[in-house]
């Protein structure tokens, strides 16, 4: 049995430039507090995030693995965040045959004006992955 109070979870954030990454960087600006748990990842757009990125940082010792996008039609390249919902649902069924449970992986919408929402999605993320307790997978993917 895992003692999961002095468990601190490895997170891997894949951020929109575009609007999550900048309501990330508001919620720094405003200096509201969050978990220093979370490993951002800036990316042009949420819709060139493969699921195979995903995997590899599970395989490369994440714990969990959060996706944040712009609204829906809000994406700066027109589509992107609606192929990374897809790409998310596809995930979420290859993450069971690894042994992932779904919970260690989060997709969701943050814009550049909700630092706020932004700080409460990385809260949520780490005391979920935080009561899951560490990862417990092969060291490497077949």
């Amino acid at each position: 049995m895992t003692d999961n109070n002095n468990f601190e979870p490895k997170i891997i954030g894949f951020l929109c430039n575009w609007c999550s990454y900048a309501g990330a960087d508001k919620a720094g600006t405003a200096q509201t507090p969050y978990p220093p748990n979370v490993n951002v990842i800036r990316v042009m757009c949420s819709g060139r995030i493969d699921p195979q990125f995903v995997l590899k940082s599970f395989e490369q010792g994440a714990d969990g693995v959060i996706i944040l996008a712009c609204h829906p039609g809000d994406c700066h390249y027109k589509e992107g965040n609606f192929l990374a919902v897809q790409r998310y649902r596809l995930l979420l069924r290859m993450l069971e045959p690894f042994g992932i449970e779904k919970e260690r992986c989060r997709f969701d919408f943050v814009s550049a004006g909700e630092g706020d929402k932004f700080v409460r999605l990385i809260t949520e993320m780490v005391d979920t992955v935080r009561a899951l307790g560490p990862m417990k997978i092969p060291a490497q993917f077949p």
